[in-house]
């Protein structure tokens, strides 16, 4: 090695010129990452602006070098890497674009890792973020210049960060065309944070990450990591399946939550499923023949400071285009991992044109596919900034686990989405459309599907004409699914057709008894005939079993009717409970399902009929459809919006007469 004058040809100026852009871009990257060294960045942008002021005053100049190639060079070399091998601190060997061509013991050991890894990459892939730059405009202006350079920085150790100093010197080597670079790092004077974690960190020249058979201490913090990542894995199985019902949506962000605060500082989770977004069809996209469905951003997390909760909003709204690791594992179904990113577009780019890892200060990076055993279905990505230490193999072993759970999860949340559509489909047969109106008289109706299981629910209404007037219907059916679809649709068109030529809800009821009793399930209902006068109504009910009809009147006071009957479809020998009650100008009638009063809370306790009493009650000046959402409210409040059982309401008020 020796010294070598400068010497700057036209083509060596303007790769000179360019590098030197590409080097002042990164510094304004540098300062604007999570916790910048902005003086370490400041004292790069002046050593940036000396290395412009000696590439002009050095413009048109043109000096050569010695030659090599003899043999007395070959043994120079054999000499000179001996000794580079066992010299007793870390040393790294650049060439003139500082890519590392080889590294000592001493320098792998620091980074955890092997001299064959290291060997070909770019030096800067193992400094954090928030030093990257700085280091590489040092390196920059040590080959420029001949002059040594200082800088602080932060490797990305195998388990940790690690802090040290960096000592940058040029050397030319015999037989090589372009100068070369010896980096020499020892321990920094300057602890990283002032009591915190960081400050314990082992500093440059330390020991390794521990590996299993170091003994002692080193066994145990093998073993430390390995029940870490299990434990990781039983949480995560618990938060999937704890869900009486698998939900997609809950399911993909307890995943992302857990990973984000376990294994890294940032989860990516993508899917081709809408769980937060519109599909390609409704944002006016095709997917081509035979082509991959497209790749949809479901949900990030990161760091909970304000500016991290800033970016992960604005990466939510980024989906991962075609040139991103996160596509190419899900388009190939082959995990990848990144340990030390050297192309910081690696995750794409933010809507402002920086690259996602210079966004938020990521070093190391990972992603796996989410598949269901058939095909991909999205993938999840992690990103470190430094404080997990690089991913390595034993990481991306557990998140492929993870994605794997995850992919039967969705599976069948999406399958359980795809038969409740269904389900909804064949109960809003089971329905009106629409409510008929009725002189004098203003209806409402609600209803409510359980949360549990995904069959149609047996609970049914109608309002409709009879002989003499209107009647209203509610009812419910003993079980769910299509069976006991098949005996809603029966009882509420048996009602409807039985009230065209019987009057009294007592008979058509037994009408119905006597049409069910072939079934295997029984209906309890609640049956009211209405006859319409002036100012008022005569409201004739028959009961079979069910809850009686509640009624509010004007002045709030608040009134059950009679209760009675057995259900319809269980005794050839049926009998309705029967009562009469008349309603003036304000009163209101209401029909309800027995699953009002069985909604529990956390506790098992029912909502019961006080409850409902006291919701009917803070409600009672209200038009009918206001009560009946106040009741839906204080019910969906008390379980946690956790229904048992279906729920369904149906409300009749008296109105003053119009002036004509």
């Amino acid at each position: 090695m020796h010294d070598r004058p400068d010497q700057l040809e036209p083509e060596s100026l303007l790769r000179e010129i360019s590098d030197l852009e590409g080097r002042i871009g990164e510094l304004r990257q540098a300062a604007g990452v999570p916790e910048p060294d902005l003086r370490a960045t400041l004292d790069a942008a002046l050593v940036e602006l000396e290395l412009a002021l000696t590439v002009l005053r050095t413009m048109g100049g043109e000096q050569s070098g010695e030659p090599g190639g003899s043999a007395a060079a070959e043994n120079e070399r054999r000499v000179l890497r001996t000794v580079f091998q066992d010299a007793p601190v870390p040393l790294f060997l650049l060439d003139r674009t500082t890519n590392v061509r080889r590294v000592n013991r001493q320098a792998a050991m620091l980074l955890g890792t092997s001299a064959g890894y290291v060997s070909g990459k770019q030096f800067t892939a193992f400094c954090d973020m928030a030093t990257r730059a700085a280091v590489r405009s040092q390196l920059a202006a040590a080959i420029r210049t001949g002059q040594r350079r200082r800088v602080n920085v932060r490797f990305l150790g195998r388990d940790h960060p690690i802090d040290a100093v960096l000592t940058v010197a040029r050397v030319w080597i015999r037989g090589e065309p372009d100068p070369m670079v010896v980096v020499a790092a020892g321990p920094t004077t300057t602890p990283a944070d002032d009591g915190g974690p960081a400050a314990s960190r082992p500093q440059a020249g330390g020991t390794a990450r521990a590996r299993a058979g170091d003994g002692g201490q080193g066994d145990d913090e093998a073993v430390a990591t390995i029940v870490h990542r299990m434990d990781v894995l039983a949480t995560a199985s618990e938060l999937l399946l704890d869900e009486p019902v698998f939900n997609e949506t809950v399911a993909v962000r307890r995943c992302a939550r857990l990973l984000a605060a376990e294994l890294a500082d940032w989860a990516f989770i993508d899917l081709t499923g809408p769980v937060g977004g519109p599909s390609a069809a409704a944002q006016g996209g095709a997917t081509r023949a035979g082509a991959a469905p497209p790749l949809r951003r479901q949900v990030v997390m990161g760091p909970e400071d304000e500016r991290s909760v800033e970016a992960a909003r604005m990466l939510e709204e980024v989906d991962p285009a075609e040139d991103t690791l996160p596509h190419d594992v899900f388009v190939t179904r082959q995990s990848a991992l990144r340990p030390h990113v050297e192309n910081l577009e690696v995750l794409g780019m933010c809507p402002d044109g920086l690259p996602v890892c210079g966004k938020i200060g990521v070093t190391s990076v990972l992603s796996v596919p989410i598949e269901d055993g058939d095909r991909a279905i999205g993938t999840i990505t992690l990103a470190a900034s430094g404080e997990y230490g690089p991913f390595d193999l034993m990481d991306l072993g557990v998140v492929q686990r993870l994605g794997r759970y995850l992919a039967l999860v969705i599976r069948a949340a999406r399958l359980y989405r795809r038969r409740a559509e269904v389900a909804d489909t064949l109960q809003a047969g089971l329905l009106p459309k629409t409510l008929p109106s009725i002189p004098g008289v203003s209806v409402a109706a609600r209803y409510l599907t359980s949360t549990h299981g995904s069959e149609v629910g047996g609970d049914f209404y109608d309002v409709f004409r009879t002989e003499n007037g209107w009647g209203l219907v509610l009812g419910d059916v003993c079980g769910k699914g299509e069976d006991a679809a098949a005996v809603t649709s029966t009882a509420r068109h048996c009602v409807r057709l039985a009230s065209r030529w019987k009057a009294r809800p007592g008979d058509v009821l037994a009408t119905v008894n006597e049409a069910l009793l072939d079934e295997d399930r029984f209906v309890t209902a609640v049956m009211a005939s209405l006859t319409l006068e002036t100012e008022r109504i005569i409201v004739s009910l028959g009961t079979a079993g069910h809850p009686p009809a509640i009624v509010v009147r004007a002045d709030g006071v608040i009134r059950s009717a009679a209760r009675g009957g057995v259900p319809l479809g269980l005794f050839e020998d049926f009998e309705a409970g029967l009562d009469t009650i008349d309603l003036s100008v304000g009163d209101t009638l209401i029909l309800h399902s027995d699953g009002v009063l069985e909604a529990c809370d956390m506790t098992r306790q029912e909502f019961g009929q006080e409850r409902l009493l006291e919701a009917l009650a803070g409600h009672a000046g209200k038009p009918p459809e206001e009560m009946l959402a106040g009741v839906e409210r204080a019910l969906l409040d008390f379980c946690d919006a956790d229904l048992r059982d279906d729920v369904s309401m149906l409300a009749l008020r008296v109105e003053p007469p119009t002036l004509d």
